[in-house]
C-alpha cells in the first residue's frame, strides 16, 4: 500500500459544454427520443480524457501514469459506480468536473492479484455540484483461459421477481458508437482479435457504463425523466456483443432494483432510489 500512498487525493479539473449535438448522438446511440430533458447517465459522455493517440498503451488505454497510478497489471475494467445526481442537467450546461483518488487497495481473488482504485468525481456547474460518484476500477492479471460467452446449460431468465422488461442485443454498431461518446479507445469493445486472443474474450465486450446507461433508459421509461436521487450499479461478469441481454427493474416504494440478466446468469446489478 505504502507504494501507492502519494497518489491518494491526487486531483484533476477538467471541462466540458452539454451540446445539441452531444444530447442528439447520445439519444440516438441508445435508441430514445431526444427531449428537452437531458437523460442520466449523459455525465459519463462528458470531461473526457484527450490522450493522444501517440500515447495510447497496446490495449488503447493511456499509457499508464498521468493522471491514474502506473498499476503494473495489465487488464482493466470498470467494475462499479455508486451515483449520486443533486440536481438535473440543461441542455448548454457548462460544466467542470473535479476527480481525486479516494482510495488504491490491493486483494487477490480467484484470478489472482487485483488492484481496486476508487475514484470520486464531482460535476459541477458554476458552483453547484450537480452530480457526485464513486467509481470502482479493477486492475487484474493476464488471462490465462478464454471466458464462455453462455453457459454451456443456458436457461431462459426467470422473470417473475420484476415488473419492468427490455430485451436488447448490444451489437457492434451500439459498442462502436458508446466508445465514440465516451472517447474510449479501450480495443476490448471494438478489436474482436484483440478481445479474444489477448484478453481471452470469447467476442467483444459490452462496456459496462453502457449497460448502466440502458438500465437509467429503462428507469426513466418507467418513472419519467430525471426521478432518480441516485443509482448504484455493480458488473456481475462480463456481457459480449450480439447476444439477448434483458434490461429489468422494479419499483418499491422510493427504491428500485434494476438488473442485466444474460442466460441463467446476472451481468449487472444495480440499486437506485428516487
Amino acid at each position: 500500500m505504502s507504494t501507492w500512498a502519494n497518489w491518494i487525493g491526487k486531483s484533476e479539473t477538467r471541462h466540458d459544454v452539454i451540446t445539441p449535438g452531444l444530447l442528439q448522438r447520445f439519444c440516438a446511440t441508445i435508441d430514445t427520443p431526444v427531449t428537452d430533458e437531458i437523460p442520466q447517465g449523459l455525465h459519463w459522455c462528458l470531461c473526457l480524457p484527450e490522450s493522444p493517440t501517440k500515447e495510447l498503451a497496446l490495449d488503447g488505454h493511456p499509457e499508464k501514469g498521468g493522471f491514474l497510478p502506473p498499476i503494473p497489471l495489465p487488464r482493466r475494467m470498470w467494475a462499479s459506480s455508486s451515483v449520486s445526481f443533486k440536481h438535473p442537467l440543461k441542455l448548454g450546461d457548462e460544466v467542470a468536473r473535479v476527480s481525486s483518488i479516494a482510495s488504491i487497495e490491493n486483494k487477490s481473488g480467484k484470478s489472482g492479484d487485483l488492484v481496486f482504485v476508487a475514484i470520486d468525481h464531482d460535476t459541477f456547474v458554476g458552483n453547484r455540484v450537480m452530480i457526485s460518484e464513486r467509481q470502482n476500477i479493477v486492475y487484474r492479471e493476464p488471462a490465462t483461459k478464454t471466458t464462455n460467452a453462455e453457459p454451456a446449460k443456458a436457461q431462459p431468465p426467470d422473470f417473475q421477481d420484476w415488473d419492468w422488461q427490455q430485451e436488447i442485443i448490444a451489437c457492434e454498431k451500439m459498442l462502436f458508437r458508446f466508445s465514440a461518446l465516451t472517447f474510449n479507445s479501450h480495443r476490448i469493445h471494438y478489436d474482436r482479435p484483440y478481445a479474444m486472443q489477448k484478453e481471452g474474450y470469447p467476442g467483444l465486450v459490452v462496456h459496462g457504463p453502457l449497460m448502466a446507461t440502458l438500465l437509467l433508459n429503462l428507469a426513466a421509461s418507467q418513472l419519467g425523466p430525471n426521478r432518480l436521487s441516485s443509482f448504484s450499479f455493480r458488473g456481475q461478469s462480463p456481457a459480449f456483443a450480439g447476444l439477448s441481454l434483458q434490461l429489468v427493474g422494479k419499483r418499491n416504494g422510493e427504491d428500485v432494483s434494476l438488473a442485466v440478466l444474460g442466460r441463467d446468469n446476472e451481468i449487472m446489478t444495480a440499486q437506485a432510489a428516487i
